[in-house]
């Protein structure tokens, strides 16, 4: 497995554990607003230093008892073949894991929820169904986000849904239009949109919707789901 980098520690990314957080490069979208394009964009991700798969694994067995899980996110990880057997080998150990995914491979998905290899799902949520196609064109069938999103709600595993809200992407319409697709569910965030280092560099100059106005959105949204919060 290709990884360009490792967080040694997370309070957040996991809920309820202590964790870290390996990053897969290259994803199979474009978002633009997108705050990690040195793991999205070819000629950012032949410039970043790579971690050996051993000296990864040496990592975690080193961390064993001091932190509980691994979260595994991209990019998209769900794009590697070798995902199942990295997380594999990361279960063996006796880690929790995480998986952070924009959802556009539910066969995937699927497998490693089947073989017990992931223990929870972070699923985000870009736009409304029917302006995918807007921003990611030929990309993406809107058949395997909503295929993943039903998997997910089947509860065979603890999951979030969750959308970063961006200023002259995002309306509180769309907010409204996505809970309706994705309703009932377990847990829905709302994420602020970082203006730094973005897929398109124009998207640096916007600023971010004051937090105030996410807090309003959540609170007309909060009685769908059992958690509904504000990252």
């Amino acid at each position: 497995m290709e990884i360009a980098g490792l967080q040694k520690l997370t309070l957040i990314d996991y809920p309820g554990k202590l964790a870290c957080t390996v990053f897969l490069p290259g994803c199979n979208f474009r978002c633009p607003w997108c705050y990690s394009k040195e793991l999205v964009l070819a000629e950012e991700i032949k410039k970043q230093p790579k971690i050996k798969e051993k000296d990864f694994f040496n990592f975690l067995k080193e961390r064993v008892g001091l932190i509980q899980g691994v979260v595994i996110c991209g990019g998209e990880p769900t794009i590697f073949k070798e995902l199942a057997s990295f997380a594999k080998k990361i279960k063996k150990i006796g880690y929790s894991v995480k998986l952070d995914t924009n959802g556009s491979n539910p066969k995937i998905i699927n497998e490693l929820i089947k073989k017990k290899l992931i223990d929870y799902v972070a699923m985000d949520i870009k736009l409304p169904k029917e302006r995918y196609a807007e921003i990611f064109h030929d990309k993406t069938k809107i058949k395997d986000i909503e295929e993943s999103i039903y998997l997910l709600k089947t509860g065979l595993i603890d999951y979030e849904f969750r959308t970063t809200m961006v200023p002259t992407i995002h309306q509180k319409e769309d907010i409204f239009k996505i809970v309706h697709w994705i309703r009932p569910a377990r847990k829905y965030f709302l994420q602020n949109f970082r203006p730094e280092k973005t897929v398109d560099p124009a998207f640096e100059k916007i600023k971010p919707y004051p937090r105030e106005f996410l807090l309003e959105i959540q609170k007309g949204i909060s009685p769908l789901f059992e958690i509904c919060q504000v990252r």
